[in-house]
């Protein structure tokens, strides 16, 4: 009883430990507190993952859609960009970008493939078995060290059908890879490989032409000649895409679910 009156006493008269008695004997009409966190959803990949400029509609990365599918209690930053593998990706300081935006609680997907498998092109070729692994590992590893949750996607199906009317593999052993790297290292993996070759299979040859870019001549103003594009998807093909996303990410269970729709 007497220490509750000299705490009391404290907080009345506002001497410089009464804000410690406020606290404690709830004198104090609404303590302050520090804002809760919000974390960031950072997406790390290619054009298939891209945001798409206006000029380019109706082409889409299935990214560019995962806001639709959020709530408000996370952010998205969408650092995937056309043209780019896993070694272009770090070579231009592009994942150093993402390392320095970086907080604990943070979750980054990583998609690549599409451009490693670049023999071709050096600045960007990494094969499958040794630099391609060990980029992703990296990625992995560099991601925890700061606190934050990978999630490893596997590239998305290219529109490519054999004289039977199934779907081809164009993507070689990136794929499998990439699982690799999921399994060994324990990461949460959205195999999105697999699932677009379901996509496939279900919408068929022909109806697979209005999720990726088969955009006919005159269908719309800035593609006057029309497109004929078998990797890229049209906006209603990437909401479609990300979708499937969202769905394995809500089925596994993965921390990330608490921030879906």
């Amino acid at each position: 009883m007497m220490l509750s009156n000299t705490l009391m006493t404290l907080c009345k008269r506002g001497a410089a430990l009464g804000a410690i008695a406020a606290f404690l004997i709830g004198c104090a009409t609404q303590p302050e507190t520090e804002p809760q966190s919000t974390p960031t959803l950072f997406l790390v990949g290619d054009s298939t993952m891209a945001d798409q400029p206006q000029d380019k509609y109706p082409e889409h990365g299935w990214g560019q859609m995962l806001p639709e599918y959020l709530t408000a209690g996370i952010e998205v930053e969408n650092h995937a960009k056309n043209g780019r593998s896993t070694k272009s990706f770090i070579d231009e300081g592009r994942w150093q970008a993402v390392l320095d935006s970086l907080e604990a609680g943070d979750f980054v997907v990583i998609g690549f493939g599409h451009n490693d498998q670049k023999d071709y092109d050096e600045t960007r070729y990494a094969a499958a078995w040794t630099d391609y692994r060990r980029n992703l590992e990296r990625m992995v590893e560099e991601v925890r060290a700061q606190g934050g949750h990978p999630i490893l996607v596997t590239s998305i199906r290219r529109r490519a059908f054999d004289e039977n009317g199934q779907p081809e593999a164009t993507l070689g052993q990136y794929p499998d890879a990439t699982r690799a790297v999921a399994y060994e290292h324990n990461v949460p993996l959205v195999d999105m490989n697999i699932m677009t070759r379901q996509m496939l299979v279900d919408a068929g040859v022909d109806g697979s032409a209005d999720i990726y870019m088969q955009i006919a001549p005159g269908d719309y103003a800035n593609l006057p000649e029309g497109k004929d594009d078998n990797t890229h998807l049209q906006r209603a093909g990437a909401m479609r895409v990300a979708g499937l996303f969202v769905e394995n990410v809500k089925r596994q269970g993965l921390a990330l679910a608490r921030y879906l729709k």
